[in-house]
């Protein structure tokens, strides 16, 4: 019940339009929709999001869709595996995933609209195209929406001192052109990610927006006390102007991490005992996966792990995308499939040990799928009609599979699920009515919520 002078109204789905405008012109009641939103949100089991950013287009028939029954041409030289849901079966290469697939929703059915990795990048993380840009260069119309990590920012704020949106891993790139579409869009640079990265040459996470200037030399630091003592100042100072409101919830979560090495152990993996550590595998997607977990811990709302910052198997030290035009079954069998299906299931079960899945929701999903038909350098080329995904925790029904696939997994034979209904989907997990999200302006156009995962 929210009261507005004498007015009193609530209805089914929460606060309506007019209380919104109400508040919002209310310099009385000091009320942020921020506020409104924790007084009136109906349902929504989910406190923290986790996005596994599988970059570059997993083929959807070596993973999570397999057809047995299809010519080879197409099914490729895998076979499938029972798994723990009954009926369905995955990819041979994903034992450890299919013992758990009674904590996972499998999406079959899930179809974009582009086959170009910037656009379907930026319709994928935002659930819309306005604003990206593809391999040509030329920006589509409109501009760019908030990243699905923005928008759940936007709501969820955050309990501790950690920036409310951390991605995990370098910028998004397709060849030497970044991604449209991983910061704030029209919510503002304050809800753009804060970023880390784990270097798996030293084992330590870096922070790359607290790294020193490069001309802040050791000389220049060589009165030690006096540095210090101006780190305690600054702490002294974030901390009062924060108190009193005076600079944004981002800019005083920036100081703190600067100056709380509490803050700054939330990156240390080095506490981590070395069984948990090889549990999730010493790559560099599972050791990010480990790091979002501590992130979770800490309170943060969304992490967004990505696998790689480019989309081509070949760039960045051999640990790069799922763009795989050659040699698409080598790499699956040798790196891709290992690392993935150790990390996803290690990940799962330690929420779950924790008792953190019920209140954080997985998403292990990519911009598109890969088409069906093997190409002459045994790899898959982009296909955007149709693809997978998995969806955990946060209030998620496991131990099924939604939507279906003809009999290649070439287009979408039932439920289609677009990236617009994937954003909507995690908008209502944390919480948000449809009237709340364009109260807020982080409604997606045409956006539905895949009613069947909750």
């Amino acid at each position: 019940m929210l009261l507005v002078g004498r007015h009193r109204t609530r209805t089914c789905s929460g606060v309506t339009r007019r209380e919104l405008l109400q508040v919002g012109a209310s310099s009385v009641l000091g009320l942020t929709l921020p506020n409104l939103l924790a007084q009136s949100s109906q349902g929504g089991k989910a406190k923290s999001v986790l996005l596994l950013w599988l970059w570059g287009g997993p083929s959807q028939l070596d993973t999570w869709d397999p057809k047995p029954n299809a010519p080879v041409e197409f099914r490729g030289p895998f076979g499938t595996i029972p798994t723990r849901t009954p009926g369905v079966r995955f990819g041979e290469l994903f034992p450890q995933i299919a013992a758990i697939s009674d904590r996972l929703a499998v999406l079959r059915s899930l179809k974009t609209t582009s086959n170009d990795h910037g656009v379907a990048g930026t319709i994928g993380l935002t659930g819309a195209v306005n604003g990206g840009v593809g391999l040509n260069g030329q920006p589509l119309p409109g501009s760019a929406r908030p990243a699905m990590g923005a928008t759940v920012a936007r709501v969820l704020r955050g309990a501790g001192k950690l920036p409310p949106f951390l991605v995990v891993g370098g910028k998004l790139h397709q060849g030497l052109k970044p991604i449209i579409g991983e910061g704030g869009g029209s919510l503002g640079g304050h809800y753009d990610p804060f970023r880390l990265v784990y270097d798996p040459e030293t084992g330590k996470t870096r922070v790359p927006a607290l790294q020193l200037p490069a001309n802040l030399t050791p000389d220049r630091l060589a009165d030690r006390r006096k540095l210090l003592g101006a780190f305690d100042q600054l702490r002294r100072t974030a901390d009062g102007l924060r108190e009193a409101q005076v600079i944004d919830d981002y800019r005083s979560q920036a100081f703190a991490m600067l100056t709380s090495p509490n803050s700054l152990r939330a990156f240390d993996l080095a506490s981590e005992p070395a069984r948990v550590k090889e549990r999730y595998g010493l790559t560099r997607f599972g050791q990010s996966c480990l790091l979002g977990r501590r992130l979770i811990e800490q309170g943060v709302p969304f992490v967004q792990v990505n696998w790689s910052d480019h989309v081509e198997a070949e760039e960045d030290a051999g640990d790069g995308g799922w763009d795989h035009h050659y040699r698409n079954f080598q790499i699956m069998q040798d790196r891709h499939a290992l690392w993935l299906d150790q990390a996803l299931s290690a990940l799962v079960l330690d929420l779950e040990g924790r008792g953190l899945l019920s209140k954080t929701l997985v998403l292990a999903v990519g911009e598109f799928g890969r088409m069906p038909k093997i190409n002459d350098k045994a790899g898959r080329d982009h296909w955007e009609h149709c693809y997978s995904g998995l969806v955990a925790g946060g209030g998620v029904r496991g131990g099924q599979v939604i939507g279906a696939s003809d009999a290649r997994a070439e287009h979408v034979h039932d439920r289609p699920i677009s990236p617009a209904d994937l954003v909507t989907s995690v908008q209502y997990a944390v919480g948000v009515t449809s009237e709340q999200s364009q109260g807020l302006g982080i409604a997606v156009d045409k956006g539905k919520v895949i009613g069947e995962l909750f």
